[in-house]
């Protein structure tokens, strides 16, 4: 359960609540504040000169800079940043979209490179910094509060990925503190409101399908997935820093926590055409083609998709490769009756699953799985036993490909 959690929770709450089953050393003695996490639209009294959030000048300037980063552009994207950086080398915003960028390194591997690591860290650590400076000299400094949340929530999020555990509660419990401060700004800018989208969706969800760590979350605000998924909605149809990043949850959230693949379809599509070179997108969009039955258009990214990974395009890994050929294959065995391609894609996407060590299920499970059946139907027993011990191996107990798999190596014996 830990494993599947650390991939579904958000960036502010998965840390903590994954480490609460872990042996708790960094925890203070005083509980989180019951906070109530509303959508609270109100203009705050503040003074909001100098904020970089808000100045429409500075979103024109990075609009092609956040375009890039998203289309995994990362040298053009992150040449702008540094541009920004040398004008307010005080302000987080330029270090924070740095750290984006290498997050944006990370993610098409699913997360698994640590490649980038340090440099994320390190451009969070100076987020921090320099949000805390300003937070320091104006406590109402809620731009601030929001690049210190964003910062020690991503922060967080990663070491939870690198099963740091005391990091990433540490991270999360500061993360939720400029949280409940930097709410009182939802009504300036619709930046504001993705975490508090998050986390009133998630604090419902998590409960409801974990019920064990329902004592847990009694420290911590009460939720509302509905209106978290309003205002995630909200977000991404409005925002311009953290609009991708809520259409990516928004995406995810739909596919596969609330199982309505026509809702996350055209968020995928979207995202894909938009940015039509980062890998994640296109994948997630095909998978979404696939598991709709738009095969014509699921054929077409995938063969992009290999494409791109073997000019080397950076975004395309061999994640992204996996999916493709899985489809490819699927596609050549149940449509075009093309064996001969399909036994190639399929064995193409084991070799992908082995270089990501994505071999417990899914792809490799099934990509298995159909060769045996083409073996045993080319009558090529040998190769069936193969690949019948594998998915005997690998697949669930309670399985039809199980059931399948132990009654033919038990009629075909050595």
């Amino acid at each position: 359960m830990i494993l599947r959690l650390r991939f579904i929770l958000l960036l502010l709450l998965a840390p903590t609540l994954v480490f609460a089953q872990q042996p708790d050393t960094t925890r203070s003695s005083s509980p989180i504040r019951n906070i109530e996490t509303g959508n609270v639209d109100v203009l705050p009294t503040a003074n909001t000169k100098g904020w970089l959030l808000l100045d429409k000048d500075i979103q024109t300037e990075l609009e092609g800079a956040v375009q890039n980063l998203y289309n995994c552009k990362y040298e053009r994207a992150e040449k702008q940043f540094r541009s920004l950086r040398r004008r307010y080398p005080q302000h987080p915003m330029p270090y924070f979209l740095m750290g984006l960028s290498q997050w944006w390194k990370i993610v098409p591997t699913n997360i698994k490179t640590k490649q980038y690591d340090k440099l994320f860290f390190a451009y969070m650590d100076s987020t921090i910094q320099k949000g805390e400076a300003l937070y320091d000299t104006d406590n109402r400094n809620y731009e601030a509060c929001f690049f210190l949340a964003a910062a020690y929530g991503f922060d967080g999020r990663l070491h939870a990925e690198r099963s740091n555990w005391p990091k990433a509660t540490v991270s999360a419990k500061r993360a939720l503190k400029y949280l409940e401060i930097s709410k009182e700004a939802n009504g300036l800018s619709p930046e504001f409101l993705f975490g508090q989208a998050l986390f009133n969706y998630y604090a419902v969800w998590i409960p409801d399908n974990y019920p064990l760590l329902k004592p847990v979350l009694l420290l911590f605000p009460k939720g509302n997935k509905q209106l978290g998924l309003q205002q995630l909605r909200s977000v991404a149809d409005n925002g311009f820093y953290v609009g991708p990043e809520a259409k990516v949850f928004l995406m995810r959230i739909l596919n596969n926590e609330e199982n309505n693949w026509e809702a996350a379809a055209p968020i995928a599509r979207n995202l894909a055409k938009t940015y039509p070179d980062n890998g994640y997108f296109q994948r997630f969009y095909a998978l979404s083609c696939f598991n709709l039955g738009d095969f014509r258009e699921c054929e077409r990214l995938s063969l992009e998709i290999l494409t791109k990974l073997n000019q080397g395009l950076p975004g395309y890994e061999a994640t992204s490769g996996r999916y493709a050929t899985y489809f490819l294959a699927w596609l050549m065995q149940n449509r075009y009756k093309d064996l001969e391609k399909a036994k190639d894609y399929y064995q193409r996407c084991i070799v992908f699953s082995e270089l990501t060590d994505e071999v417990k299920g899914g792809f490799y499970l099934h990509s298995n799985y159909n060769l045996a059946r083409i073996a045993d139907k080319e009558k090529d027993k040998a190769a069936a036993r193969r690949y019948y011990l594998i998915v005997a191996d690998i697949a669930d107990k309670k399985s039809a490909a199980y059931r399948e798999a132990k009654a033919y190596l038990k009629k075909n014996k050595k």
